[in-house]
C-alpha cells in the first residue's frame, strides 16, 4: 500500500474483488486482445490472407500484458491503444501486420467498455437477487407483528413489519426489471470503422458489402452479444451509458429508502442493522449504537443517485461522429457507478442478514398510539352495546384530550384506555376494550397483501434465478461491513 498517492476508497476499502476486476486494467486491455484476436480470425474467415501461425501466436497472449512496457510506449506515442498493439505485437512478431487489421481505436475501447459494463451489470443481478431473498425471508417473519405506520413521519394507521419490508421488495423487483432489460438490449458497438460508415473494411473486402456486414455480425455474436447497433460514428452512442446508469441509480435510490428508514428506526430502537460485540459505535460516547452500515449504504447511494447527469451531458456533448472530451470523464463514471452500486448491495444484504427487531419495544411504541386509533372501534361497541352515538363521542372526545395533555405537557403514559374502562358510559364494554384494541385487528390485509406478494411477485423470480442465487449466497465478499 503506497500512503503516498490518493487511492480510490471504492476499490482500496469497499467493493468486492469480482466487480474490482471486472473494472481492472488486465480485464480491459485483455479484452482488447481478445477483440484483435477475433477480428482477424473472422477477417481470416471471411478471405484476408491471416495465418493460422499469426492466430495462434496472439491466442498465446492475451493475459500476459507487461504493462510497464506499455506505459513506457504511450509515453513515448501519447496514444494508449498504439502503445498496447505494439506491445502486444512484439509478444507475436508473425501477427504484428495483421493486428489492429482496418480498426480504429474505439473498436476495442467502446465494444470493451460495453463487455465490462454487461459483465459489471450481471454481477450487480447476482447481489440484487441476494437482497431481494434476505427481504423476502424478514417480510415472511415479520408478516403479522403489527407496527407504527408512519404518515409524514406521525404514527397513522397500523401496519405489519413483514408489510413494510414488501415496500421495499416491491421497488427491488422494478429495479431488477429495469436491470434485465439492459441486459438484454445492451447493444455491441460492432465492426464499425473510424466515423462509423466501414470505408476501411469495404476497401479490405475489394467493395464486397456482404462480407463487411457478415465481419460485423460475427465478431459481435462470438463476443457473447446478439446485435451490435444499427449504426455509429466513431463511438457507439453515449446514450446508452446514460441508460446503464440511470438504472444502477434506481438501485440506490431503493437502498437509501430502506437505509434511511433504518437508521430512524434504529434511533426510535425499533428495527437495528448488525452490531458486533466488540464493534465501537463512538470514540467519546462509550454507549452509542450508530447505524454505520446504513449510513455507508446512504452515503454511497448519494453519490450512485447524482450519476445520471453526467453521462446525460456527455451524450448532449459529443460533436457529429465524435469528441474525445469523454473519455477522462467516463474513464471515472462508468467504473465508479458499478463499484459503488456494488458495495451497496453488498452492505444491504449484510445489513438484511443480521437484522435485529425488538418486538417488545414495538409493542411498547403500538400501545402508546392505539387507544387514539382505537376510539372508532371502542364507539361503535359502545353503541351497539346501547349507548347514545353523540354523548358516547363526546366523553371519548373530552378523555381523548385529557390523555393527550397527560402525554404531551406532563411526559407520562397514555392512560387513555383506562380513563374510558372507569366512564359510567361505557361500562358495559370495559371488560371488552383490550379484545376490542388488539393490535391484529388494526393491520387489515397486511398478513395477507404479504402472502400474495411473495407468493405471486417474489417466487416466481427466485425460482428463475435459483442457480444464480445460490451462485451469490456462495460469493464471499471482500469488502468491510
Amino acid at each position: 500500500m503506497n500512503c503516498q498517492i490518493y487511492e480510490n476508497p471504492l476499490t482500496s476499502r469497499y467493493a468486492s474483488k469480482e466487480m474490482s476486476f471486472n473494472w481492472s486494467a488486465q480485464k480491459k486491455h485483455s479484452t482488447w486482445r481478445r477483440l484483435w484476436l477475433v477480428l482477424a480470425k473472422n477477417e481470416k474467415k471471411l478471405g484476408l490472407d491471416i495465418t493460422d501461425e499469426q492466430l495462434e501466436q496472439m491466442a498465446a497472449h492475451l493475459v500476459d500484458i507487461d504493462f510497464e512496457a506499455a506505459a513506457a510506449k504511450e509515453k513515448e506515442l501519447r496514444h494508449d491503444v498504439m502503445s498496447h498493439i505494439h506491445v502486444f505485437g512484439e509478444l507475436c512478431p508473425k501477427a504484428k501486420p495483421i493486428i489492429h487489421l482496418g480498426a480504429t481505436s474505439c473498436y476495442v475501447t467502446d465494444n470493451t467498455e460495453l463487455i465490462q459494463m454487461r459483465d459489471g451489470l450481471k454481477i450487480i443481478r447476482r447481489a440484487l437477487l441476494v437482497a431481494i431473498a434476505k427481504f423476502a425471508k424478514i417480510a415472511e417473519q415479520y408478516k403479522e407483528m403489527p407496527t407504527l405506520g408512519f404518515t409524514h413521519y406521525q404514527p397513522a394507521q397500523l401496519t405489519t413489519v413483514g408489510k413494510r419490508f414488501t415496500l421495499y421488495l416491491q421497488d427491488m423487483l422494478f429495479d431488477l426489471e429495469r436491470l434485465e432489460y439492459e441486459i438484454e438490449k445492451m447493444p455491441f458497438r460492432g465492426v464499425k470503422g473510424t466515423t462509423g460508415t466501414q470505408a476501411s473494411f469495404l476497401e479490405l473486402f475489394n467493395g464486397n458489402h456482404a462480407k463487411v456486414r457478415k465481419l460485423d455480425e460475427l465478431v459481435t455474436k462470438e463476443m457473447g452479444f446478439v446485435k451490435s447497433v444499427p449504426v455509429s460514428g466513431q463511438t457507439y452512442t453515449r446514450k446508452v451509458d446514460y441508460f446503464v446508469i440511470s438504472m444502477l441509480s434506481g438501485i440506490a435510490q431503493t437502498a437509501y429508502k430502506f437505509a434511511g428508514d433504518l437508521r430512524l428506526l434504529a434511533n426510535l430502537k425499533e428495527i437495528e442493522e448488525p452490531f458486533e460485540s466488540k464493534q465501537v459505535g463512538s470514540s467519546a460516547m462509550a454507549y452509542k449504537r450508530n447505524p454505520m452500515r446504513c449510513e455507508r449504504i446512504c452515503s454511497l447511494a448519494r453519490y450512485v443517485i447524482s450519476l445520471p447527469a453526467n453521462p446525460a451531458n456527455t451524450h448532449a456533448s459529443q460533436w457529429f461522429e465524435r469528441t474525445l472530451d469523454d473519455s477522462a470523464n467516463r474513464r471515472i463514471v462508468l467504473a465508479e457507478a458499478f463499484l459503488a452500486t456494488d458495495v451497496i448491495l453488498s452492505v444491504l444484504a449484510n445489513v438484511a442478514e443480521g437484522i435485529q427487531v425488538w418486538p417488545k419495544v414495538i409493542e411498547k411504541h403500538v400501545m402508546s398510539e392505539l387507544p387514539f386509533m382505537a376510539t372508532e372501534n371502542i364507539l361503535m361497541a359502545a353503541v351497539k352495546a346501547g349507548g347514545d352515538r353523540q354523548e358516547l363521542h363526546e366523553a371519548i372526545r373530552t378523555h381523548s384530550m385529557a390523555a393527550g395533555r397527560r402525554v404531551k405537557e406532563l411526559g407520562e403514559s397514555n392512560d387513555l384506555l383506562e380513563r374510558i374502562r372507569k366512564d359510567k358510559l361505557f361500562a358495559k364494554i370495559a371488560k371488552s376494550i383490550d379484545k376490542i384494541i388488539d393490535p391484529r385487528k388494526f393491520v387489515g390485509r397486511a398478513p395477507e397483501q404479504v402472502d400474495d406478494f411473495l407468493k405471486m411477485e417474489v417466487e416466481p423470480v427466485l425460482k428463475k434465478y435459483k442457480n444464480e442465487l445460490l451462485e451469490g449466497e456462495k460469493k464471499k465478499s471482500s469488502i468491510s461491513v
